[in-house]
């Protein structure tokens, strides 16, 4: 058994989930989010019940649980019951909470800005990047240096992040670059010239 799959994911208040058609749809107050699920999974609503040290799930319509199990014990479902459990957690938690990447700007004259909605990046190039966010996820520039990527998808929050650090990922000599804002640049050491004798 998964041991990340078999753990129950609990319904917050103010979140629908509605399960139809193989899709789980999560509905709260930061968006609405669908994913389809392997035929192999089972995802019901129920509720957990205690007795003593031993806790079992029984599925009911408005239950404030979610419970992912797999229909046979084969390596292909092994694998995706962690993996569903993760993707519908994520859902719950990014209607509820969100998702959010910082990106940091290292160089001198290296500046972002906010053009609307996109992001504008002036990272030593020629020509100005501008990189626009896809549909649910917010781009923020609270200084000059620092961007914030928020959004209900994580998946969307971290690859729109990605492409802001690829515009100018950081070099390990100076450290120029934008990094994201916990990423540690390993730096090396510049070649040193020592006078022979």
């Amino acid at each position: 058994m998964s041991r990340i799959g078999k753990q129950p994911v609990t319904i917050p208040s103010g979140v629908k989930v509605k399960i139809a058609d193989g899709k789980v749809q999560v509905e709260g107050p930061k968006g609405k989010l669908e994913v389809a699920y392997h035929r192999a999974m089972i995802v019901e609503i129920g509720k957990v019940v205690r007795q003593g040290d031993q806790s079992t799930f029984t599925p009911e319509a408005g239950g404030a649980m979610l419970q992912v199990s797999r229909k046979d014990d084969d390596r292909t479902s092994r694998s995706l019951h962690g993996l569903t459990r993760s993707l519908v957690a994520n859902m719950i938690e990014g209607v509820t909470k969100g998702f959010e990447r910082r990106l940091k700007i290292e160089g001198v004259g290296y500046v972002a800005k906010l053009d609307k909605k996109a992001v504008v990046l002036t990272v030593g190039y020629a020509n100005q990047i501008k990189l626009e966010p896809p549909a649910g996820v917010t781009a923020e520039v609270p200084d000059a240096n620092t961007i914030i990527v928020r959004g209900a998808d994580k998946q969307q929050v971290g690859q729109f992040a990605a492409e802001v650090r690829s515009a100018r990922p950081p070099e390990p000599y100076q450290g120029k670059g934008i990094r994201y804002d916990d990423e540690v640049v390993r730096r090396k050491e510049g070649k040193s010239f020592s006078s022979g004798g």
